[in-house]
């Protein structure tokens, strides 16, 4: 067997990797220029976007604050009105001669009496001095 072809063939494999890793090292760098201007880009559209949702989000805020205090005031206006209205009401009514209370005592003072009046009726009339004592 000759030595020459096989050293050849043995120095040839052991440097094969090394032409293989080179290979994808030199590819990987256009690439990786390219992603990190990629990355670059879609970094600053992310702030343009949270900028403008900011702002969004603000105009939001404010629309839904000036609908509110419209709505507020327009509630304080019909609280007002109403606090009126109920005071013509109040000074417009005639007082009262008697009040709840006085009014249950004398209904129950009328049953009363008339109880005893049915009773009176329901004797008869007449009376006997024994009954009295019994």
């Amino acid at each position: 067997m000759r030595q020459g072809p096989l050293s050849l063939l043995l120095c040839l494999l052991l440097l094969s990797p090394f032409a293989l890793a080179e290979e994808p090292a030199a590819a990987s760098t256009p690439l990786s220029l390219s992603a990190g201007s990629q990355i670059t880009e879609l970094q600053q559209r992310l702030k343009e976007s949270e900028r403008q949702r900011d702002v969004l989000a603000q105009q939001l805020h404010n629309a839904d604050s000036e609908r509110e205090s419209a709505q507020l005031t327009r509630l304080r206006q019909e609280n007002q009105r109403l606090k009126m209205a109920l005071k013509e009401l109040q000074a417009s009514a005639p007082e009262r001669l008697i009040t709840d209370q006085q009014q249950w005592f004398l209904i129950g003072g009328a049953v009363a009496l008339l109880a005893a009046v049915c009773g009176i009726f329901a004797s008869g009339g007449h009376r006997k001095r024994r009954q009295w004592l019994n």
